[in-house]
């Protein structure tokens, strides 16, 4: 995931005009981050570089977006239980539509989802879902959430203000949220390992068969 969000960056870094010293600082910080995870020692200290690097990508986030898009759209950092702004509303929205369908690939391969190998179980959320999921959240939510946005496809009707209970997608909000992420599933990518291309769609279940050939020793 951190090396998805450092690209991220950098596509949009590498437009001139798009470049922000946000942008620069988080993409110094998060190829920092990259160097230590690759020689971390056990799972509390990945997940706490993990958690600086995300801290950078989500402060950086807001600059990813065009000037044209409208304020209530714009993001005030990333805040989840509740999302507290209609960015946030969306994001959070989507991952629950990814992890939907992690739970689903899980097991249907016949792992249990409830034994991760990073996360832990501190909610109703199954760990081993939540491991699987970092391996999406930037090409299958962020990528198409940014795009929907510059493209300016989200509105007033969208969105509510929940007051305590922070921001939520309205009915058509959502249809269109649903939407844009099957058509995200459906686009495909050659995969490193397998060397042939298939549907996002495809390709979770496919890293979650290859985790059970890693547990297994085939």
């Amino acid at each position: 995931k951190v090396r998805d969000q450092v690209r991220h960056l950098l596509r949009v870094a590498r437009q001139e005009h798009r470049r922000s010293p946000l942008i620069d600082a988080a993409i110094t910080t998060i190829r920092s981050c990259l160097g230590r995870a690759e020689r971390a020692g056990e799972s509390d200290e990945l997940m706490g570089i993990e958690g600086e690097a995300g801290a950078a990508y989500w402060s950086a986030f807001p600059d990813l977006l065009l000037p044209e898009v409208e304020i209530l759209w714009r993001p005030k950092g990333r805040s989840r239980r509740p999302p507290k702004d209609a960015c946030n509303a969306l994001l959070s929205f989507l991952y629950s539509l990814l992890y939907r369908d992690v739970v689903a690939a899980i097991l249907v391969v016949g792992l249990e989802p409830s034994l991760g190998f990073h996360h832990r179980a501190r909610s109703q959320a199954y760990p081993l879902a939540e491991d699987v999921m970092e391996l999406f959240r930037v090409p299958l939510v962020d990528l198409p959430v940014v795009a929907s946005l510059n493209r300016r496809q989200w509105t007033v009707e969208h969105v509510q203000d929940c007051g305590p209970g922070g921001w939520l997608l309205t009915e058509p909000g959502r249809r269109q949220a649903i939407r844009i992420y099957e058509e995200r599933k459906a686009e495909t990518w050659k995969h490193p390992v397998t060397g042939y291309s298939l549907s996002y769609a495809r390709l979770i279940e496919l890293e979650v068969r290859l985790l059970e050939k890693e547990y297994t020793g085939r």
